[in-house]
């Protein structure tokens, strides 16, 4: 099927007045929520048309299809663009995924903060210090989820240990803490399991908050099925991509 701009130019207007609408009812700015284009598996062209229509948030599961796409843009459209990366990093990708992208979504480990520290520390020639990154928290407790263990969030028997995983990575020196993301589970009962999921990672946040005794103020929440829910509950990005370009 031919890619109809004008198509995709009222969906991205019909998915911001639902991000506006869903801040409205919780009372939030609606600014203070940004939309992430998902554009894994799309072509080149979904990026420029994106980019086109005034948004500036990219979001890709693997480093390489990233990288392969970030090749292929001007000079100036790399300028412009805020490269996310949402799927899971494998710890031999860590140092490709520090050199592309604006902000690290699915940091997983203590032991992967690490890492990512001393890659900072080594290309500090070509990656902006410090490197912004999010937690990934599995607190639905799906087998299929990545992320740090916490099913149910902050009344995890392992929250105690969390925190202490959570304060080292704070504290070091080329890593840019700023929030935590999650994956709610597939399902039709919204009140009963969608949105419990996002309000314990939200919990969790407010906690840690108290705990490090520093803002962590992003919380990446909410996909193209949850993403007005996910805002309810505080999400500063959603990460749409069927919502915009329909089903791959």
């Amino acid at each position: 099927m031919p890619f109809d701009q004008a198509q995709l130019l009222e969906q991205i207007a019909q998915i911001q007045q639902r991000i506006d609408q869903a801040a409205q009812r919780s009372q939030r700015d609606p600014t203070s929520v940004r939309l992430i284009a998902v554009t894994k598996t799309h072509p080149m062209l979904r990026v420029n048309a994106v980019l086109a229509a005034g948004i500036h948030d990219v979001g890709e599961n693997r480093v390489q299809e990233a990288e392969e796409k970030i090749a292929l843009q001007t000079p100036e459209a790399v300028a412009q663009t805020r490269w996310h990366l949402i799927g899971h990093l494998q710890r031999n990708k860590a140092r490709r995924a520090a050199k592309l992208f604006s902000l690290i979504h699915s940091i997983d480990s203590l032991k992967l903060a690490e890492i990512l520290n001393r890659i900072v520390d080594e290309e500090a020639a070509v990656i902006p210090q410090p490197l912004p990154i999010l937690l990934q928290v599995n607190v639905s407790g799906e087998r299929s989820k990545d992320g740090f263990a916490l099913a149910g969030g902050v009344r995890n028997p392992a929250w105690h240990d969390f925190v202490a995983e959570v304060r080292a990575i704070a504290e070091l020196p080329l890593i840019d803490l700023q929030g935590f993301m999650t994956i709610a589970p597939y399902s039709d009962d919204v009140e009963g399991v969608v949105r419990p999921c996002f309000r314990a990672l939200r919990d969790v946040r407010d906690a840690l908050e108290q705990q490090l005794d520093r803002p962590l103020p992003e919380l990446s929440m909410g996909m193209s099925g949850d993403f007005e829910v996910a805002i309810e509950e505080g999400s500063t990005f959603v990460r749409v991509g069927t919502a915009l370009f329909g089903a791959r």
